[in-house]
């Protein structure tokens, strides 16, 4: 009986990806040296990015970040800055150090730069001069910015590869009891 090889945890690995669906051959599927060392970089380096972002909502430039924070939320401006900063400071330490759980690292950075979008939005509609963006041209031109880092901790962490191959295989295998 032919076994199927091992699915490993890490996506960085060649054996964390699922067999190709023509040939079986998991080899096929697998991502090259190159694209799992360019994937390791841009995590350190998103998740270094992060840690000194975080650093700096605690210190140097806090009063800076209030100046982001929208009006129409409740909370106090120098709360959220706080808050913020500890969680970046805490998923740019797990994007270098928590290779279990990078997967799920990759979809919670990605759904806090979702979260904090609505901060940039509200520096450019309210024209707010904060973190050297003082003029509409440079608040506009950050603007695509944050989707660059949505995909960034996808891609860096396997989050958007390990998604693709759960569909996939879900697809295939469909569950006769769902909706039942």
């Amino acid at each position: 009986m032919e076994q199927t090889p091992a699915r490993s945890a890490d996506p960085e690995s060649p054996a964390g990806t699922a067999p190709d669906s023509a040939t079986g051959d998991a080899a096929a599927t697998a991502p090259s040296r190159a694209s799992r060392i360019g994937r390791r970089i841009g995590r350190i380096a998103l998740g270094a990015a992060l840690v000194l972002a975080g650093i700096s909502h605690l210190t140097f430039s806090r009063e800076a970040f209030q100046g982001q924070v929208p009006d129409w939320q409740p909370l106090d401006p120098d709360f959220v800055v706080i808050a913020s900063g500890v969680v970046e400071i805490a998923l740019g330490s797990a994007l270098i150090f928590a290779r279990k759980y990078r997967t799920i690292v990759g979809w919670a950075a990605a759904a806090f730069f979702v979260a904090i979008y609505p901060g940039n939005i509200s520096q450019l509609v309210n024209q707010v001069d904060s973190l050297g963006l003082d003029t509409d041209l440079k608040r506009w031109i950050r603007m695509p910015f944050q989707p660059v880092l949505i995909l960034w901790a996808l891609y860096s962490t396997g989050a958007w590869r390990a998604w693709r191959t759960f569909r996939r295989n879900r697809n295939r295998n469909p569950n006769p009891n769902r909706g039942a």
